[in-house]
Protein backbone atom coordinates (compact mmCIF):
# COMPACT_ATOMS: atom_id res chain seq x y z
CA UNK A 1 0.00 0.00 0.00
CA UNK A 2 1.51 3.11 -1.32
CA UNK A 3 1.92 5.67 1.63
CA UNK A 4 -0.25 8.59 2.29
CA UNK A 5 0.85 12.04 4.11
CA UNK A 6 -2.09 14.26 5.10
CA UNK A 7 -1.41 13.96 8.99
CA UNK A 8 2.16 14.43 8.10
CA UNK A 9 1.57 17.70 6.25
CA UNK A 10 -0.89 18.61 8.93
CA UNK A 11 1.76 18.12 12.05
CA UNK A 12 4.87 19.56 10.21
CA UNK A 13 2.96 22.67 9.38
CA UNK A 14 1.93 23.56 12.93
CA UNK A 15 5.06 23.07 14.52
CA UNK A 16 6.56 25.40 12.09
CA UNK A 17 3.64 27.57 12.51
CA UNK A 18 4.45 27.49 16.05
CA UNK A 19 8.49 28.46 15.11
CA UNK A 20 7.59 31.12 13.20
CA UNK A 21 5.74 32.49 16.02
CA UNK A 22 8.51 32.31 18.46
CA UNK A 23 10.74 34.12 16.06
CA UNK A 24 8.61 37.19 14.74
CA UNK A 25 7.51 37.59 18.47
CA UNK A 26 11.54 38.13 19.22
CA UNK A 27 11.52 40.66 16.31
CA UNK A 28 8.71 42.12 17.71
CA UNK A 29 10.55 42.69 20.82
CA UNK A 30 14.18 43.21 19.90
CA UNK A 31 14.43 44.26 16.06
CA UNK A 32 14.31 48.08 16.84
CA UNK A 33 16.62 48.14 19.95
CA UNK A 34 19.05 45.88 17.56
CA UNK A 35 18.98 47.03 14.23
CA UNK A 36 16.56 50.40 14.18
CA UNK A 37 17.27 53.88 13.30
CA UNK A 38 18.80 54.24 16.77
CA UNK A 39 19.75 50.71 17.05
CA UNK A 40 23.04 49.14 18.34
CA UNK A 41 23.59 48.20 14.27
CA UNK A 42 21.31 50.40 12.14
CA UNK A 43 19.65 48.83 9.38
CA UNK A 44 20.50 52.33 7.18
CA UNK A 45 24.39 52.01 7.98
CA UNK A 46 24.55 48.48 7.38
CA UNK A 47 22.74 49.11 3.69
CA UNK A 48 24.94 51.84 3.42
CA UNK A 49 27.71 49.72 3.50
CA UNK A 50 25.86 46.94 1.17
CA UNK A 51 25.61 49.48 -1.70
CA UNK A 52 29.40 50.42 -0.65
CA UNK A 53 30.51 47.11 -1.67
CA UNK A 54 28.74 45.66 -4.40
CA UNK A 55 28.88 49.66 -6.08
CA UNK A 56 24.76 50.23 -6.91
CA UNK A 57 21.53 49.54 -4.78
CA UNK A 58 20.22 46.80 -7.39
CA UNK A 59 23.70 45.13 -7.08
CA UNK A 60 23.09 44.77 -3.48
CA UNK A 61 19.26 44.00 -3.63
CA UNK A 62 20.42 41.16 -6.13
CA UNK A 63 23.13 40.10 -3.24
CA UNK A 64 21.19 40.47 -0.19
CA UNK A 65 17.37 40.39 -0.99
CA UNK A 66 15.48 42.23 1.74
CA UNK A 67 12.06 44.31 1.65
CA UNK A 68 14.27 46.82 3.78
CA UNK A 69 15.93 47.99 0.38
CA UNK A 70 12.20 49.90 -0.24
CA UNK A 71 10.73 50.59 2.66
CA UNK A 72 12.71 51.77 6.24
CA UNK A 73 12.23 52.69 9.81
CA UNK A 74 11.11 51.13 12.76
CA UNK A 75 7.67 51.15 11.72
CA UNK A 76 8.73 49.19 8.69
CA UNK A 77 10.57 46.36 11.38
CA UNK A 78 7.58 46.43 13.43
CA UNK A 79 4.95 45.89 10.86
CA UNK A 80 7.35 43.18 9.17
CA UNK A 81 7.58 41.87 12.90
CA UNK A 82 3.71 42.18 13.42
CA UNK A 83 2.43 40.69 9.99
CA UNK A 84 4.71 37.88 10.72
CA UNK A 85 3.37 37.51 13.75
CA UNK A 86 -0.17 37.02 13.44
CA UNK A 87 0.17 35.11 10.18
CA UNK A 88 2.17 32.46 12.14
CA UNK A 89 -0.71 32.43 14.83
CA UNK A 90 -3.31 31.70 11.88
CA UNK A 91 -0.62 28.84 10.62
CA UNK A 92 -0.35 27.34 14.18
CA UNK A 93 -4.56 27.58 14.00
CA UNK A 94 -4.33 24.77 11.04
CA UNK A 95 -5.06 27.28 8.59
CA UNK A 96 -2.18 27.59 5.48
CA UNK A 97 -1.36 27.55 1.85
CA UNK A 98 1.35 28.67 -0.65
CA UNK A 99 0.75 32.39 -0.77
CA UNK A 100 0.67 32.75 3.03
CA UNK A 101 3.68 30.70 3.87
CA UNK A 102 5.35 32.68 0.35
CA UNK A 103 4.67 35.80 2.56
CA UNK A 104 6.21 34.63 5.81
CA UNK A 105 9.28 33.32 4.10
CA UNK A 106 9.58 36.57 2.45
CA UNK A 107 9.13 38.67 5.35
CA UNK A 108 11.72 36.28 7.81
CA UNK A 109 14.09 36.93 4.62
CA UNK A 110 13.89 40.08 4.72
CA UNK A 111 14.87 40.38 8.84
CA UNK A 112 17.49 38.31 8.61
CA UNK A 113 19.48 39.52 5.62
CA UNK A 114 19.63 42.98 7.18
CA UNK A 115 19.98 41.30 10.81
CA UNK A 116 23.72 41.32 11.02
CA UNK A 117 24.81 39.30 13.38
CA UNK A 118 22.45 39.52 15.61
CA UNK A 119 20.41 36.67 12.66
CA UNK A 120 24.02 35.22 12.07
CA UNK A 121 23.00 32.12 13.29
CA UNK A 122 22.16 28.72 11.54
CA UNK A 123 18.94 27.97 12.70
CA UNK A 124 17.89 31.57 10.95
CA UNK A 125 19.00 30.42 6.98
CA UNK A 126 17.34 26.79 8.29
CA UNK A 127 14.15 28.12 9.11
CA UNK A 128 14.40 29.72 5.70
CA UNK A 129 15.38 26.95 3.67
CA UNK A 130 12.14 24.64 5.93
CA UNK A 131 10.11 27.55 5.19
CA UNK A 132 10.58 27.41 1.18
CA UNK A 133 9.78 23.93 1.09
CA UNK A 134 6.98 24.10 2.95
CA UNK A 135 5.59 26.72 0.50
CA UNK A 136 4.96 23.95 -1.99
CA UNK A 137 3.07 21.39 0.45
CA UNK A 138 0.58 23.50 0.31
CA UNK A 139 -2.28 24.36 -2.10
CA UNK A 140 -2.07 27.64 -3.54
CA UNK A 141 -5.40 29.04 -2.55
CA UNK A 142 -6.73 26.52 0.05
CA UNK A 143 -6.05 26.99 3.52
CA UNK A 144 -8.43 24.26 4.76
CA UNK A 145 -5.95 22.02 7.68
CA UNK A 146 -7.32 19.27 4.76
CA UNK A 147 -7.35 20.29 1.98
CA UNK A 148 -8.67 18.71 -1.46
CA UNK A 149 -4.91 18.23 -2.71
CA UNK A 150 -2.62 15.79 -1.86
CA UNK A 151 0.86 16.41 -0.18
CA UNK A 152 3.66 15.97 -2.94
CA UNK A 153 5.19 13.04 -2.32
CA UNK A 154 8.62 14.82 -3.85
CA UNK A 155 8.59 17.71 -1.16
CA UNK A 156 8.14 15.24 1.95
CA UNK A 157 11.19 13.38 0.55
CA UNK A 158 13.04 17.19 0.46
CA UNK A 159 12.63 17.52 3.88
CA UNK A 160 14.40 14.33 4.46
CA UNK A 161 17.07 15.71 2.61
CA UNK A 162 17.11 18.67 4.68
CA UNK A 163 16.56 16.44 7.70
CA UNK A 164 20.01 14.48 6.55
CA UNK A 165 22.11 16.98 5.68
CA UNK A 166 21.47 19.70 8.95
CA UNK A 167 21.86 16.10 11.25
CA UNK A 168 24.85 14.48 9.41
CA UNK A 169 26.38 18.31 8.73
CA UNK A 170 26.96 18.50 12.80
CA UNK A 171 28.16 15.19 13.30
CA UNK A 172 31.08 15.83 10.65
CA UNK A 173 31.90 19.07 11.95
CA UNK A 174 32.18 17.63 15.53
CA UNK A 175 34.30 15.07 13.95
CA UNK A 176 36.46 17.06 12.61
CA UNK A 177 36.36 19.99 14.67
CA UNK A 178 37.34 18.63 18.61
CA UNK A 179 39.04 16.15 20.02
CA UNK A 180 36.82 16.38 22.88
CA UNK A 181 33.85 14.36 20.47
CA UNK A 182 36.44 11.92 19.62
CA UNK A 183 37.46 10.82 22.66
CA UNK A 184 33.70 10.94 24.35
CA UNK A 185 34.50 14.13 26.38
CA UNK A 186 32.31 16.90 24.90
CA UNK A 187 29.76 16.89 27.65
CA UNK A 188 32.12 17.10 30.15
CA UNK A 189 31.82 20.74 29.85
CA UNK A 190 29.10 21.07 27.20
CA UNK A 191 26.50 21.92 29.65
CA UNK A 192 27.88 24.39 31.35
CA UNK A 193 30.18 26.24 28.45
CA UNK A 194 26.95 26.25 26.27
CA UNK A 195 25.71 30.11 24.80
CA UNK A 196 22.76 29.99 27.43
CA UNK A 197 22.29 27.09 29.94
CA UNK A 198 19.02 26.57 31.53
CA UNK A 199 17.42 24.81 34.51
CA UNK A 200 18.28 21.76 33.73
CA UNK A 201 22.02 22.11 32.42
CA UNK A 202 23.51 22.04 36.30
CA UNK A 203 21.92 18.16 36.70
CA UNK A 204 23.56 17.64 33.23
CA UNK A 205 26.46 18.35 34.01
CA UNK A 206 27.16 16.75 37.33
CA UNK A 207 25.88 13.35 35.69
CA UNK A 208 28.79 10.72 36.08
CA UNK A 209 31.27 10.68 33.90
CA UNK A 210 30.07 7.03 32.28
CA UNK A 211 26.45 8.94 31.25
CA UNK A 212 28.15 12.05 29.93
CA UNK A 213 30.57 9.42 27.80
CA UNK A 214 27.26 7.60 26.31
CA UNK A 215 25.56 10.77 25.60
CA UNK A 216 28.04 11.70 23.20
CA UNK A 217 28.21 8.21 21.91
CA UNK A 218 23.99 8.94 21.94
CA UNK A 219 25.03 12.37 19.48
CA UNK A 220 26.76 10.28 17.28
CA UNK A 221 24.18 7.77 16.69
CA UNK A 222 21.74 10.70 16.21
CA UNK A 223 23.71 12.67 13.80
CA UNK A 224 26.60 10.48 12.40
CA UNK A 225 24.35 7.02 11.77
CA UNK A 226 20.44 7.71 12.15
CA UNK A 227 20.25 9.90 9.22
CA UNK A 228 21.56 7.65 6.71
CA UNK A 229 18.06 5.63 7.77
CA UNK A 230 15.63 8.52 6.53
CA UNK A 231 15.28 7.32 3.07
CA UNK A 232 14.77 3.83 3.92
CA UNK A 233 11.67 2.03 4.14
CA UNK A 234 8.77 2.19 6.94
CA UNK A 235 10.62 0.80 9.68
CA UNK A 236 13.63 1.56 9.37
CA UNK A 237 12.58 5.35 8.57
CA UNK A 238 10.68 5.41 11.80
CA UNK A 239 13.82 3.80 14.13
CA UNK A 240 15.50 7.06 12.21
CA UNK A 241 13.29 9.34 13.00
CA UNK A 242 12.58 8.30 16.56
CA UNK A 243 16.67 8.20 17.66
CA UNK A 244 16.51 11.90 16.29
CA UNK A 245 13.62 13.32 17.66
CA UNK A 246 14.78 11.90 21.14
CA UNK A 247 18.20 13.13 20.73
CA UNK A 248 16.77 16.88 19.99
CA UNK A 249 14.32 16.61 23.04
CA UNK A 250 17.54 15.74 24.90
CA UNK A 251 19.02 19.01 24.01
CA UNK A 252 15.55 20.90 24.45
CA UNK A 253 16.20 19.91 28.38
CA UNK A 254 19.57 20.06 28.82
CA UNK A 255 20.22 24.18 27.62
CA UNK A 256 18.57 27.10 25.70
CA UNK A 257 19.76 27.05 21.53
CA UNK A 258 16.59 29.33 20.71
CA UNK A 259 14.25 27.35 18.52
CA UNK A 260 16.78 25.22 16.97
CA UNK A 261 16.20 21.75 17.67
CA UNK A 262 12.34 22.27 17.41
CA UNK A 263 13.41 23.49 14.05
CA UNK A 264 15.31 20.68 13.32
CA UNK A 265 12.18 17.98 14.66
CA UNK A 266 10.43 19.63 11.48
CA UNK A 267 11.74 17.83 8.51
CA UNK A 268 12.46 14.80 10.84
CA UNK A 269 8.37 14.32 11.03
CA UNK A 270 8.35 13.40 7.17
CA UNK A 271 9.88 10.24 7.98
CA UNK A 272 6.01 9.64 9.73
CA UNK A 273 3.22 8.66 7.05
CA UNK A 274 -0.43 8.57 8.49
CA UNK A 275 -0.26 5.30 9.17
CA UNK A 276 2.45 6.06 11.96
CA UNK A 277 0.69 9.39 13.48
CA UNK A 278 -3.03 7.49 13.08
CA UNK A 279 -2.43 5.82 16.55
CA UNK A 280 -1.00 9.15 17.67
CA UNK A 281 -3.26 11.70 17.03
CA UNK A 282 -6.99 12.11 18.06
CA UNK A 283 -9.21 9.90 16.11
CA UNK A 284 -11.38 13.55 14.72
CA UNK A 285 -8.07 14.43 13.36
CA UNK A 286 -7.88 11.04 11.76
CA UNK A 287 -10.89 10.78 10.34
CA UNK A 288 -10.87 14.21 8.74
CA UNK A 289 -7.09 13.10 6.71
CA UNK A 290 -9.55 9.94 5.68
CA UNK A 291 -12.06 11.64 4.39
CA UNK A 292 -9.98 14.45 2.70
CA UNK A 293 -7.67 11.30 1.01
CA UNK A 294 -10.88 9.83 0.32
CA UNK A 295 -12.05 13.06 -1.87
CA UNK A 296 -8.69 13.79 -3.16
CA UNK A 297 -8.28 15.91 -6.40
CA UNK A 298 -5.06 15.77 -7.46
CA UNK A 299 -3.51 18.63 -9.40
CA UNK A 300 -1.01 18.44 -12.36
CA UNK A 301 0.49 21.94 -11.84
CA UNK A 302 1.07 21.57 -7.98
CA UNK A 303 2.73 17.78 -8.99
CA UNK A 304 4.90 20.17 -11.83
CA UNK A 305 5.85 22.37 -9.41
CA UNK A 306 6.68 20.12 -7.10
CA UNK A 307 9.39 18.45 -9.38
CA UNK A 308 10.49 21.48 -10.54
CA UNK A 309 11.76 22.12 -7.06
CA UNK A 310 12.94 19.00 -6.29
CA UNK A 311 15.21 19.81 -9.37
CA UNK A 312 16.18 23.07 -8.69
CA UNK A 313 17.31 21.69 -5.04
CA UNK A 314 19.01 18.60 -6.33
CA UNK A 315 21.38 21.68 -7.96
CA UNK A 316 21.95 23.74 -5.20
CA UNK A 317 22.49 20.52 -3.44
CA UNK A 318 25.83 19.74 -5.20
CA UNK A 319 28.05 22.68 -3.35
CA UNK A 320 26.11 22.40 0.15
CA UNK A 321 27.18 18.13 -0.03
CA UNK A 322 30.81 18.98 -1.84
CA UNK A 323 31.49 21.60 1.23
CA UNK A 324 29.71 18.40 3.81
CA UNK A 325 32.25 15.57 2.93
CA UNK A 326 35.13 18.23 2.29
CA UNK A 327 38.09 18.50 4.83
CA UNK A 328 37.34 22.20 5.35
CA UNK A 329 33.80 21.73 6.11
CA UNK A 330 32.13 25.42 6.76
CA UNK A 331 29.58 25.24 9.62
CA UNK A 332 25.82 27.32 8.75
CA UNK A 333 26.70 28.66 5.10
CA UNK A 334 24.78 29.91 2.02
CA UNK A 335 25.87 29.21 -1.50
CA UNK A 336 22.91 31.54 -2.97
CA UNK A 337 21.82 34.58 -2.00
CA UNK A 338 18.20 33.04 -1.32
CA UNK A 339 19.12 30.47 1.02
CA UNK A 340 17.31 27.72 -0.67
CA UNK A 341 20.15 24.89 0.29
CA UNK A 342 22.48 25.54 2.65
CA UNK A 343 25.14 23.36 5.05
CA UNK A 344 24.55 23.46 8.95
CA UNK A 345 26.74 22.20 11.85
CA UNK A 346 26.76 22.92 15.25
CA UNK A 347 29.23 23.34 18.63
CA UNK A 348 32.13 22.28 16.05
CA UNK A 349 34.39 22.93 18.89
CA UNK A 350 33.73 22.73 22.78
CA UNK A 351 34.79 25.19 25.22
CA UNK A 352 36.34 24.11 28.63
CA UNK A 353 35.73 27.17 30.44
CA UNK A 354 32.79 29.97 30.67
CA UNK A 355 33.28 33.61 30.31
CA UNK A 356 31.13 36.62 30.88
CA UNK A 357 31.01 40.11 30.36
CA UNK A 358 29.27 41.95 33.02
CA UNK A 359 28.18 45.46 32.52
CA UNK A 360 28.11 47.28 35.58
CA UNK A 361 27.55 51.07 36.41
CA UNK A 362 28.09 53.68 39.48
CA UNK A 363 27.01 57.16 39.92
CA UNK A 364 30.05 57.49 42.28
CA UNK A 365 32.50 60.23 41.37
CA UNK A 366 35.62 57.85 41.40
CA UNK A 367 35.01 54.89 39.07
CA UNK A 368 37.25 52.47 41.14
CA UNK A 369 36.80 49.14 42.26
CA UNK A 370 35.98 51.24 46.22
CA UNK A 371 32.92 52.59 44.12
CA UNK A 372 28.83 51.43 44.29
CA UNK A 373 28.73 49.21 41.13
CA UNK A 374 25.57 47.34 40.34
CA UNK A 375 25.24 44.87 37.40
CA UNK A 376 22.98 45.29 34.54
CA UNK A 377 20.95 41.39 35.09
CA UNK A 378 20.76 40.05 31.33
CA UNK A 379 17.68 37.96 30.56
CA UNK A 380 19.36 34.72 30.31
CA UNK A 381 23.05 35.14 30.58
CA UNK A 382 24.23 34.27 34.32
CA UNK A 383 25.40 37.37 36.32
CA UNK A 384 24.01 36.54 39.90
CA UNK A 385 25.64 33.37 41.63
CA UNK A 386 22.55 33.04 43.43
CA UNK A 387 20.10 33.12 40.73
CA UNK A 388 19.35 30.02 38.74
CA UNK A 389 19.11 29.77 34.85
CA UNK A 390 15.77 30.68 33.51
CA UNK A 391 14.23 28.35 30.88
CA UNK A 392 13.81 30.89 27.80
CA UNK A 393 14.38 28.60 24.47
CA UNK A 394 12.34 27.96 21.92
CA UNK A 395 12.38 32.22 22.47
CA UNK A 396 16.20 33.90 21.68
CA UNK A 397 17.37 36.72 23.83
CA UNK A 398 19.59 37.58 20.84
CA UNK A 399 22.03 40.14 23.00
CA UNK A 400 22.47 37.58 25.60
CA UNK A 401 23.62 35.43 22.92
CA UNK A 402 26.12 37.58 21.09
CA UNK A 403 27.58 38.79 24.42
CA UNK A 404 28.82 34.75 25.08
CA UNK A 405 30.92 35.63 21.78
CA UNK A 406 31.37 38.54 22.59
CA UNK A 407 33.07 37.58 25.64
CA UNK A 408 35.51 35.49 24.12
CA UNK A 409 36.92 38.34 22.07
CA UNK A 410 36.88 41.97 22.55
CA UNK A 411 35.53 45.30 21.70
CA UNK A 412 37.58 45.40 18.31
CA UNK A 413 35.72 42.43 17.35
CA UNK A 414 32.47 43.75 18.75
CA UNK A 415 32.58 47.48 18.52
CA UNK A 416 29.00 47.67 18.80
CA UNK A 417 30.12 46.93 22.41
CA UNK A 418 30.73 50.39 22.82
CA UNK A 419 27.13 51.54 21.46
CA UNK A 420 25.69 49.96 24.00
CA UNK A 421 27.84 51.18 27.20
CA UNK A 422 27.17 54.70 25.24
CA UNK A 423 23.00 53.92 25.62
CA UNK A 424 23.48 52.73 29.23
CA UNK A 425 24.99 55.65 29.94
CA UNK A 426 21.89 58.14 28.33
CA UNK A 427 19.40 55.11 30.05
CA UNK A 428 18.09 54.62 26.39
CA UNK A 429 14.43 53.45 26.91
CA UNK A 430 15.04 50.88 23.94
CA UNK A 431 17.74 49.02 24.70
CA UNK A 432 17.16 49.10 28.27
CA UNK A 433 14.14 46.52 27.58
CA UNK A 434 17.30 43.99 26.21
CA UNK A 435 18.22 43.19 29.70
CA UNK A 436 15.71 41.97 32.42
CA UNK A 437 16.10 45.16 34.76
CA UNK A 438 17.66 48.78 34.89
CA UNK A 439 20.05 49.20 38.08
CA UNK A 440 19.64 53.12 37.70
CA UNK A 441 15.73 53.83 37.35
CA UNK A 442 15.76 57.09 38.74
CA UNK A 443 18.89 58.77 36.78
CA UNK A 444 21.82 57.18 34.30
CA UNK A 445 24.66 56.39 35.86
CA UNK A 446 28.17 58.46 35.52
CA UNK A 447 30.35 55.72 34.72
CA UNK A 448 29.65 52.05 32.77
CA UNK A 449 32.82 49.45 33.08
CA UNK A 450 32.61 46.04 31.66
CA UNK A 451 33.70 43.37 33.78
CA UNK A 452 34.89 39.21 32.50
CA UNK A 453 34.02 36.18 35.00
CA UNK A 454 34.92 32.78 34.89
CA UNK A 455 32.14 31.11 35.65
CA UNK A 456 31.33 27.41 37.07
CA UNK A 457 28.96 25.93 37.88
CA UNK A 458 28.20 25.34 41.72
CA UNK A 459 27.16 21.72 42.76
CA UNK A 460 23.62 20.71 44.05
CA UNK A 461 23.30 21.71 47.21
CA UNK A 462 25.75 23.49 48.62
CA UNK A 463 25.17 25.74 51.80
CA UNK A 464 24.69 29.00 50.15
CA UNK A 465 22.27 27.84 47.98
CA UNK A 466 24.67 29.26 44.65
CA UNK A 467 23.65 28.10 41.35
CA UNK A 468 27.50 29.65 39.43
CA UNK A 469 30.42 30.65 41.44
CA UNK A 470 32.58 33.14 39.63
CA UNK A 471 35.93 34.54 39.32
CA UNK A 472 36.81 37.89 38.12
CA UNK A 473 39.33 37.70 35.71
CA UNK A 474 39.56 41.76 34.87
CA UNK A 475 38.16 44.20 32.53
CA UNK A 476 36.74 43.61 29.03
CA UNK A 477 39.71 45.62 27.23
CA UNK A 478 38.15 48.68 28.25
CA UNK A 479 38.52 51.33 31.55
CA UNK A 480 35.40 52.53 33.05
CA UNK A 481 33.85 55.03 30.44
CA UNK A 482 31.40 58.09 31.11
CA UNK A 483 29.31 60.00 28.42
CA UNK A 484 32.04 62.41 27.65
CA UNK A 485 34.80 60.33 27.60
CA UNK A 486 36.56 61.07 24.35
CA UNK A 487 37.77 57.89 23.69
CA UNK A 488 34.61 56.67 23.73
CA UNK A 489 32.78 59.71 21.05
CA UNK A 490 35.88 59.47 18.99
CA UNK A 491 35.15 55.65 18.49
CA UNK A 492 31.35 56.35 18.05
CA UNK A 493 31.59 58.96 15.83
CA UNK A 494 33.77 57.31 13.57
CA UNK A 495 31.22 54.62 13.02
CA UNK A 496 28.66 56.97 12.45
CA UNK A 497 26.68 55.96 15.31
CA UNK A 498 26.32 59.47 16.77
CA UNK A 499 26.77 62.96 15.04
Amino acid sequence: MVPSYWLTRFVLLRLLGAIYAVAFLAAIYQVVPLIGENGLLPVDHFLQRVVERFGSTGAGFRRIPSLFWFVRGDAALQAVAWIGFLLSCVMLAGFANAIMLTILWLLYMSLVHVGQEWYGYGWEIQLLETGFLAIFLCPLLDMRPFPKRPPPLAIIILFRWLAFRVMLGAGLIKMRGDEVWRDGTALYYHFETQPIPGPLSRLFHFMPPLVLKAGVWFNHLAELLAPWFLFWPRMARYIAGIVIILFQLTIILSGNLSFLNWLTIVPVLACFDDACWSKLLPKKLVRMAATAQDHAEPHAGMQLCSWAITVLIALLSIQPVYNMFSSRQLMNASFDPLELVNTYGAFGSVGKERFNVVFEGTVDEHPDDNAHWKAYPYKALPVAPDKRPPQIAPYQPRLDWQMWFASMSGPDEYPWTLHLIWKLLHNDPATLKLFAGNPFPDKPPRYIRAILYRYRFARPGNPEGLWWTRTRIGSYWLPPLSADDPRLLGSLKRRGWIP
